[in-house]
C-alpha cells in the first residue's frame, strides 16, 4: 500500500491576494500601490489621492508630459507622476 498526501495550500486573505497583484507608483513624491492595467487619468486620480481640480503629469525621462482628464494611462508599475494647479483660463 503506498501513502498518499494531501496538502493543503493555506488560503490567501483578500489582502494578500491583492497586494500580490499591486506594483508601485510615485504620485507627488510618495509611493502608491495599484492595480496594473489601463485606467483613465481623473479616475487614476481618485485612486491615488490626486484632488480632481488638479493636473497630472507624468515624469519621463526627466521630461514632464500633461496628462488629460479623459485620456487613457497605462500602469506597469514605476511610473511617476507630479500633480499641480491647473494652468491657463482668463485673468
Amino acid at each position: 500500500m503506498t501513502e498518499q498526501r494531501v496538502t493543503e495550500s493555506p488560503r490567501k486573505t483578500e489582502q494578500e491576494e491583492r497586494g500580490k497583484h499591486e506594483v508601485a507608483v510615485k504620485v507627488d513624491g510618495h509611493r502608491k500601490e495599484v492595480p496594473p492595467g489601463t485606467y483613465i487619468v481623473s479616475q487614476f486620480k481618485t485612486l491615488v489621492g490626486v484632488d480632481p481640480s488638479r493636473d497630472l503629469d507624468e515624469v519621463i525621462g526627466g521630461h514632464f508630459k500633461p496628462l488629460k482628464d479623459d485620456q487613457q494611462l497605462i500602469i506597469k508599475g514605476g511610473e511617476v507622476f507630479v500633480s499641480h494647479v491647473r494652468h491657463g483660463g482668463s485673468s
